[in-house]
């Protein structure tokens, strides 16, 4: 979730123009934790001290994740636990003296799902339980369904039509056995000095670099694309019972677990001298079918699991051995059809003599399904509502008006931020803003979602403007390791709905910690790996920004909009 991104890094003096981004120092952050302290200055007087007092020696921000994560548990979008999770985060933003905390709809989005009942075990000579989870949207099973198990991974088509006949009823091993290196790096990493100081040397992305490539599919990878449609035809037309996988990564027992697949149309063969796009179009792909959509109610599906990848290799290999291994399967799931709509939860602190204007914060509350939702995002949820509720304990005068906004529907994507955005701000059609009278007023929008690691920096998202402002903001906290402003790019998650209407949306940059490697869409993504510490610098840091945003004189720096893509005239 984290992709390439460059760094300027602060040093003891910072120019305001983008020709000084590699002219600063070295960084002063360094890989070991810094262990958290009261401010230097009067906490009396100086605001930024005040928010650093009051998230370091009064904070929440573990209770509200442990609450979110814990007792609520997984916030799948439109599940009962997303809904409860609506409720209780507006409750206890009013708690804390917001105003106007309210469930704000979007969608509809489909179908709520939930984990009922579930169990797998191997049965036979050695009998074993399995370390396995239903994937979300999947149908459940009626009773107990006890079936042989069937490794399936043609790569041809004969090999494809040599399972005829073989997989009527049977438990299917879907696909490859995965290759379990030992883990020699560590699975835990802070940036070090050297990784930041690489990253401020890096160029800033040219305009539209991210769309280039990748839009025309090669040959060979639309063969790959029509042979893999038909192994999932095959075995719907062969009537299995149950899919397994072993997941896109993960092992010792970590199963990373997303959504049910869907059988979609069998893509249309297309000829090997297809003429291409033409310039500055994209081809559009058929609509997919997805597992929460009205659309998949219409089709069978077959229940779908991931196990834990040593455990699937031993039964492949089982199979391979000509072993007869047979499984029992306990699945009992429940779908939600009462209210198709998904929430957002929003609040806001009032503001004084510009309280037209807004800043937000926000993160996405929503999580899959297997883990408790922890470090993704409990986490970044509950910084956005301490941060809030920092300055709202402060009492501090905000000349802006402050809004935390808690989405829904960011996993199966960004859904809510950017229904959100739409019916607030506007939309970017075919590079032509269209905008509402919102969309002047707001300031920033800043977001966490990238674990549990403390704040490092921001990422600028190619915004000239905003460098020397936010290494400015940050110099109070260079001995808690934020120093780096970064003038990269990064997507994935809610900001990038707001930057695509020429808000200023940033994302901040956090030490990984375990998140790739151990957390994020996993069974391990639990209160257990969560830094306490972190995320109390990472709430001061979200609380300062939010603060010297609504102060400013001026609303933040935008970036030029770009010139629409030329438009080709139509061949005779």
């Amino acid at each position: 979730m984290l992709p390439l991104f460059s760094a300027f890094i602060l040093g003891s003096t910072l120019a305001a123009t983008p020709a000084a981004h590699a002219r600063q120092t070295a960084p002063v952050a360094s890989p070991t934790p810094t262990p958290l302290s009261a401010p230097a200055t009067d906490a009396t007087s100086d605001p930024l001290a005040r928010i650093r007092d009051e998230g370091i020696n009064r904070s929440r921000v573990m209770e509200t994740i442990s609450y979110l994560s814990d007792v609520i548990g997984p916030r799948l979008t439109n599940s009962p636990g997303m809904k409860r999770a609506n409720l209780w985060t507006a409750s206890k933003l009013t708690e804390w003296g917001l105003a106007n905390a309210h469930q704000e709809a979007w969608g509809p989005f489909g179908r709520g799902w939930s984990l009922q009942k579930f169990s797998a075990q191997v049965l036979g000579a050695t009998p074993f339980p399995l370390i396995a989870y239903p994937k979300a949207w999947s149908p459940g099973i009626k009773g107990t369904l006890t079936a042989p198990v069937v490794y399936f991974n043609p790569t041809t088509e004969a090999a494809l039509a040599s399972y005829k006949g073989k997989l009527k009823g049977a438990i299917v091993l879907n696909g490859t056995m995965r290759e379990l290196p030992a883990h020699f790096a560590p699975q835990a990493q802070r940036y070090s000095d050297e990784e930041l100081l690489k990253l401020a040397q890096a160029s800033k992305p040219e305009p539209g670099a991210r769309r280039q490539g990748g839009s025309q599919a090669t040959p060979t990878q639309r063969a790959a694309t029509e042979f893999a449609a038909r192994r999932t035809q095959f075995l719907y037309d062969e009537g299995a019972a149950v899919l397994i996988d072993a997941g896109r990564n993960g092992d010792d027992g970590t199963v990373y677990v997303q959504s049910a697949t869907v059988p979609q149309p069998l893509p249309t063969p297309q000829p090997e001298a297809q003429q291409p796009a033409a310039p500055g179009t994209r081809p559009v792909p058929p609509r997919r079918v997805t597992a929460w959509s009205k659309e998949a109610q219409k089709k069978k599906i077959i229940p779908q699991l991931v196990i834990a990848s040593e455990q699937y290799n031993r039964l492949a290999r089982m199979t391979l051995a000509g072993e007869p291994v047979k499984m029992a399967v306990d699945l009992q799931v429940k779908f939600h059809d009462d209210d198709l709509m998904g929430y957002n939860t929003v609040a806001e602190i009032p503001g004084t003599d510009k309280k037209d204007e807004v800043v937000m914060c926000g993160a996405h509350m929503d999580s899959w399904h297997t883990g408790t939702g922890a470090t993704d995002n409990a986490a970044g949820s509950a910084v956005c509502m301490e941060a809030v509720r920092i300055l709202k304990a402060l009492n501090l005068p905000l000349r802006r008006t402050v809004r935390v906004a808690l989405w829904s529907g960011e996993e199966q994507g960004l859904y809510g931020s950017e229904a959100y955005v739409t019916q607030h701000f506007g939309t970017m059609e075919r590079g032509v803003l269209k905008s509402k009278p919102e969309q002047a007023k707001i300031s920033a929008y800043f977001n966490l979602d990238n674990g549990t690691g403390k704040v490092r920096g921001v990422y600028a998202q190619s915004n000239d403007g905003i460098m020397p402002i936010f290494a400015d903001w940050l110099k109070p906290f260079g001995d808690l390791g934020a120093t780096t402003v970064t003038i990269r790019n990064t997507g994935g998650t809610d900001h990038t709905s707001f930057d695509s209407v020429n808000i200023p949306g940033f994302q901040f940059i956090q030490d990984e910690i375990e998140y790739d490697t151990r957390t994020h869409h996993s069974n391990m993504d639990v209160f257990d790996r969560i830094q306490a510490d972190d995320m109390k610098q990472a709430s001061v840091l979200m609380a300062a920004f939010l603060y010297n945003a609504a102060q400013r004189d001026e609303l933040l720096p935008r970036k030029p909009i770009p010139a629409p893509p030329a438009q080709t005239a139509p061949s005779n």
